[in-house]
């Protein structure tokens, strides 16, 4: 994963200026039909009509990787998502800041009825 220029900019200015950076109490899993590249200006998938809603997620640490502790599911659509490309951590359920973002391995056609779930332990962040 990627990290946002929002973080980058909190992370530098917390380091570098000594500026107080509050870490959010809980964190949100997005989906996005196209990149949401450093700025959060990809797609997300709509909430109108598909039941779809940001999931909490939850990081252990160890070492220099940030791992998903439990699984995370999103409801059953009740319409289409669409391809679902790119995941995203945000600070918030809805709108709020853009953490970090990643492109998914393989793409995934999400169509009613459809589950789209994300195993522990499968969204890592590694900082090199």
């Amino acid at each position: 994963m990627s990290f946002s220029n929002y973080l980058e900019t909190e992370l530098l200015d917390h380091v570098f200026t000594n500026s107080a950076y509050t870490a959010p109490s809980t964190l949100y899993l997005a989906l996005f039909t196209s990149n949401p590249d450093e700025d959060g200006s990809g797609t997300e998938v709509t909430t109108s009509g598909t039941a779809y809603a940001r999931q909490t997620v939850t990081f252990s640490v160890s070492g220099n990787t940030a791992t998903t502790g439990a699984a995370v599911e999103f409801p059953t659509a009740t319409a289409n998502y669409g391809t679902v490309s790119h995941v995203g951590i945000y600070d918030a359920s809805s709108a709020g800041n853009l953490i970090a973002y990643a492109s998914l391995t393989t793409s995934k056609a999400i169509e009613t009825g459809d589950v789209f779930r994300v195993p522990a332990g499968d969204l890592d962040i590694t900082l090199d």
